[in-house]
């Protein structure tokens, strides 16, 4: 895709502070610091649009971009290990799960794993839940570059087998060497149809 235009809109904890509904929306999950920020600014071609930490837990609200004004991608919070007060981390799941049951313009969320750790309880019971609500899941793999050629090719078939899927089901991505760049925007492409 060709990026012309790539801005923030809004930061949103409830429905009322969310972009009006008119464009179409792909969110993007995954636990606290596996590369969510990275990936969707490799996406738009920008370095800084969403703020990346190595710090876990910094995205704390769901964060809308306006991409050529014809889709918004949703940053979401990470879940899973973070450094922030635990009532704040209570808040997360409500809020994150208000948003994927209730907004009609989500078309699709891409669940991004990193390639060094197998899939927890977490990451199949989103998948789970995704189903339940009938929401697109697009499977990505980030962190590739951190491996060897040996050692990636059998985490992406132990990752696949412990999601129950093939490897093909799987995209692998990398921020630093941008593999994977063009697959994911494909993938999202035909679900939103952009």
């Amino acid at each position: 895709m060709i990026i012309k235009s790539a801005e923030f809109v809004t930061s949103a904890s409830k429905p009322s502070q969310y972009p009006i509904p008119i464009l179409p929306e792909v969110a993007f999950a995954g636990r606290s610091n596996v590369g969510k920020s990275s990936l969707i600014n490799t996406l738009v071609n920008r370095k800084r649009l969403v703020k990346t930490s190595s710090t876990p837990g910094r995205t704390q609200r769901i964060n809308f971009f306006a991409i050529n004004q014809a889709i918004y991608l949703v940053d979401l919070p990470g879940y899973g290990y973070a450094r922030v007060p635990v009532p704040v981390k209570k808040k997360w799941g409500p809020m994150i799960q208000t948003y994927l049951a209730s907004r009609t313009t989500l078309k699709a969320v891409v669940l991004i794993m990193d390639i060094r750790r197998l899939p927890g309880r977490e990451e199949l019971d989103f998948i789970r839940w995704l189903d339940h609500f009938a929401v697109t899941g697009i499977k990505v793999v980030t962190k590739t570059d951190k491996l060897s050629k040996t050692s990636r090719i059998k985490q992406h078939t132990a990752i696949a087998k412990a999601l129950g899927t093939s490897t093909g089901d799987l995209i692998l991505f990398s921020a630093k060497t941008r593999q994977g760049k063009e697959a994911v925007w494909d993938a999202i492409s035909a679900v939103a149809e952009i």
